[in-house]
């Protein structure tokens, strides 16, 4: 069987990202909207729904990275072709802007009803509780969405002191680490432990919802540069401007959403390339 092209790879990584945005930032919308998601399980099983389904549309194609993360560690410890690091990152970055217009353009009005219910104004300090339907913030302000009465932002403030930078650091590299760790495991043919039967798709949508589920309270559990940054531009050109793209004064989006998440998948797959994996037997194989 022939390689996919370079063209054939860019596709599936952009379809593949937009199935995983659409349904997991779709999931965020719903929470944030509508109160739809009755706790952050249910958000965090459509995540992992979400990418199950991604890798089982294209994991034949392109091998389903649909994260940049995951991408640079797969070229710094597994062999990835260098040549294709940066189309694949164009095209996880393209799937998730994509998707998220698509989801800006279904619940807008519902978006500007909550801002008006709250009382705030998009662009504005307060406006975070929309935004964090596309970008990402620490912690996670969403439950500020809540209620009947208006926004706080002495409330908002508050929150804010519970995660400071450092620890929102340090939990989305452990996260990543761990998402690429078993990334890598899972999809070892030498693992005699691992999923059979192309299964490995369902664990690893597992290992990123029981991540979520301990993370996102912290920094929404970002884990994926394009999950991020793809949505945090597009709310930017949206409306949010400054609040979703605080260029020059806060770069936690890039520390915290991309330094991060790399890092953390570096750090992964090497644990697994240089820990884990030699010691499989030989006769796993």
């Amino acid at each position: 069987m022939s390689t996919p092209t370079v063209r054939q790879c860019f596709i599936a990584e952009l379809i593949g990202t937009f199935i995983l945005i659409f349904f997991g930032c779709g999931a965020v919308h719903t929470a944030v909207l509508f109160g739809a998601q009755s706790g952050l399980w249910q958000v965090a099983i459509v995540w992992g729904v979400a990418i199950m389904l991604a890798i089982y549309a294209t994991g034949s194609i392109s091998g389903a990275h649909i994260n940049p993360a995951i991408t640079v560690s797969m070229w710094i410890w597994n062999g990835f072709d260098r040549g294709r690091v940066l189309p694949y990152v164009a095209a996880q970055m393209s799937g998730a802007f994509l998707a998220a217009a698509a989801l800006f353009l279904i619940f807008s009005p519902k978006l500007t009803a909550l801002e008006q219910a709250k009382g705030v104004v998009r662009g504005q300090p307060g406006s975070e509780i929309t935004a964090t339907c596309y970008g990402e913030f620490y912690p996670n302000p969403g439950g500020l969405a809540g209620g009947e009465g208006p926004y706080s932002a002495e409330e908002h403030a508050e929150l804010k002191k519970t995660v400071p930078h450092g620890v929102a650091f340090v939990a989305e590299v452990i996260g990543t680490a761990i998402l690429a760790m078993m990334v890598f495991s899972l999809t070892n043919e030498r693992n005699a432990g691992a999923p059979q039967n192309n299964q490995a798709a369902i664990f690893i949508g597992l290992t990123v919802a029981i991540l979520i589920s301990v993370i996102a309270p912290l920094t929404q559990a970002c884990f994926n540069p394009a999950r991020d940054f793809a949505p945090r531009l597009f709310s930017a050109l949206a409306g949010w401007g400054y609040v979703a793209l605080p260029l020059g004064s806060d770069w936690g989006w890039l520390t915290v959403y991309i330094i991060a998440p790399t890092l953390g998948a570096v750090i992964g797959g090497g644990l697994y390339t240089r820990v884990l994996g030699p010691m499989y037997s030989e006769d796993h194989s």
